[in-house]
């Protein structure tokens, strides 16, 4: 209950706030959840972004002021974020199929109604986790800057980037450290939630440590503080399992958990082989939790 109302806070606070400037933070702190993990579950629920509620409710709203007022184009286009009337009537077009003075004129135009979040009866499934608590440790990993987390581009950037290490021989590279007696027993993707700038966060590939000199400039040492963790089983070929397990986890888990509530730091998947296409491939989601 308090996840589904901390939710619809964070929308009547972005609806309050259409014609300015919307800080994305202050929007999860609506939902008392950091920026990443708020833009990760409300693209996973809604099936779109943040960004793109904003930007089509927004768009919604400039039809209805170009039909109900005799307002510029230009002053209508300021007041929804837009700096020129071109940059506006682009946005406008791609939305609605038609130009800002074709709708003034009468026009067809497409309504984007604002969310309203309602307590649905769900669950009645079974999810595999346990809850393992680790002291601080090391891993050796190469990062890179990927899109908003939990939406395609992000999925696509994650997926280059994977594939980009095992071309040009990093993935080697990197198993090369792995220690003998790992607590994590796989090649690690490590989301840095706690970094996230804007609309992106770091995103790596790694393992454990081992404490060997290391030779490459690409690759970082980077300390990963004790947590507690809720580690999910995840089965089936790679990525829609990862998709379907992460929705489930963020609509069935979480809002039902009277235990644990999302940390602030890190996110981990834990690949046992490179096997991801087999549908009966299995894995581990390793989420950093608070207990509530």
């Amino acid at each position: 209950m308090e996840w589904i109302a901390g939710i619809q806070r964070a929308i009547d606070y972005t609806e309050a706030h259409l014609t300015e400037e919307i800080d994305y933070e202050i929007v999860a702190k609506e939902a008392y959840s950091s920026s990443f993990h708020f833009q990760r579950v409300f693209s996973i629920l809604c099936g779109f972004t943040l960004g793109d509620y904003i930007r089509m409710r927004r768009l919604s709203l400039a039809a209805e002021d170009l039909i109900q007022t005799d307002d510029r184009v230009i002053d209508i286009a300021l007041k929804y974020g837009y700096d020129t009337p071109e940059s506006f009537t682009r946005a406008f077009a791609r939305f609605h199929g038609i130009t800002p003075t074709e709708a003034r004129h009468g026009g067809n135009i497409k309504s984007f109604s604002r969310l309203s979040v309602k307590l649905i009866l769900t669950g009645g499934s079974t999810m595999d986790y346990r809850i393992e608590k680790l002291d601080a440790f090391q891993v050796i990993c190469k990062r890179k800057t990927v899109g908003k987390p939990a939406n395609a581009a992000a999925t696509a950037d994650i997926s280059a980037f994977w594939g980009e290490c095992a071309a040009d021989g990093s993935t080697q590279q990197i198993i090369s450290y792995f220690p003998k007696k790992p607590k994590l027993k796989g090649l690690l993707g490590i989301c840095f939630s706690a970094e996230m700038q804007a609309s992106k966060f770091p995103y790596g590939i790694g393992v454990e440590y081992d404490g060997s000199p290391v030779d490459q400039d690409s690759l970082e040492i980077i300390e990963i503080p004790a947590y507690t963790y809720v580690v999910f089983t995840c089965k089936g070929k790679m990525p829609d399992a990862f998709v379907e397990t992460y929705r489930k986890i963020v609509s069935e888990f979480f809002p039902q958990s009277d235990k644990y509530e999302y940390g602030q730091g890190i996110e981990l998947e834990v690949y046992p082989s490179d096997k991801v296409s087999n549908p009966n491939y299995t894995c581990e989601i390793w989420i950093a939790v608070n207990e509530k």
